[in-house]
């Protein structure tokens, strides 16, 4: 008799999770799983560029302000709390807490338009964001009034305003490796060039821009996100030897991080957001 009603029971729970799956009230729950240096817990980057009002220019790196804000409200629906990189960091680093559902929302290159659309609805639902911008633009549009929202960056003093709100971070996606010119794929070691000469080439780059945080926001970013996602393993010990912990990649999967785990936090994994695809159906992956 127990046997049946136990058996009963458990046909009962498979019905109702189809039922729940089925009509899309499935909650998407954190995922935890074990390592040699304990239970990790599971970190979703999400990866952003443009955002413009114009569908039309919709595609894989532009989305609309209302796709952006359905995000938000989605995340806000089911839990997530957006976090800064610098809290990942004093999560490893310092086991500091983080909230039960941790997300990190990242937007590349520095658009002026993030200023425009994005930060007001970060406002509107309180939450954080980061933003690695591209040196060599930033100071391009410091020297000049574009502020066209569809292919401006920010300016000096827009970073210290963002910053200033509390809900951006910034961090470093190169001074001038945004680029494919002169035989280089972004930050990636070119063919037949030998370590000295790339250790030279990159730490010259990435100094260049933490010099000028530095001296335009007092701020000196902690992270390094690879332009185009391309990497090579040769760059691995000279960034952290430029004192970044953690690095942004473009592999489209989640991440477990472990509190003490440093390695972990870099090659760190990024699902791009394109206009396509909605954060939900990225996240129930």
């Amino acid at each position: 008799m127990f046997f049946i009603k136990f058996r009963t029971i458990i046909i009962y729970i498979a019905i109702l999770s189809l039922f729940l799956t089925l009509s899309g009230l499935y909650i998407i729950a954190p995922k935890t799983q074990h390592t040699s240096s304990g239970e990790s817990i599971e970190v979703p980057i999400i990866m952003y560029h443009s955002v413009l009002k114009d569908k039309n220019k919709s595609g894989k790196f532009v989305i609309t302000p209302d796709d952006f804000e359905a995000d938000l409200k989605f995340l806000k629906e089911n839990g997530y709390t957006p976090i800064f990189m610098s809290d990942l960091i004093n999560f490893v680093n310092n086991k500091s807490d983080l909230p039960k559902k941790p997300i990190i929302l990242t937007f590349d290159d520095g658009y002026y338009n993030n200023y425009l659309y994005v930060l007001p609805l970060l406002k509107k639902y309180n939450m954080k964001s980061v933003i690695s911008i591209v040196g060599i633009y930033t100071d391009l549009y410091s020297q000049n009034e574009d502020k066209s929202a569809e292919y401006a960056h920010l300016d000096w003093d827009t970073v210290n305003e963002m910053m200033n709100s509390g809900l951006i971070e910034f961090q470093n996606h190169s001074y001038n490796l945004h680029t494919m010119d002169n035989g280089r794929n972004g930050s990636k070691k070119k063919i037949g060039e030998s370590q000295n000469e790339y250790e030279k080439m990159l730490s010259y780059d990435l100094t260049l821009l933490q010099t000028e945080f530095l001296e335009h926001t007092g701020y000196t970013p902690t992270v390094y996100t690879y332009p185009f996602g391309a990497v090579s393993k040769a760059s691995y010990d000279i960034i952290k030897k430029l004192g970044f912990v953690s690095t942004l990649s473009c592999e489209n999967k989640t991440n477990y991080i472990s509190p003490g785990d440093t390695e972990a936090l870099y090659m760190l994994n990024r699902f791009i957001r394109p206009a396509s695809k909605s954060l939900q159906s990225i996240l129930k992956k």
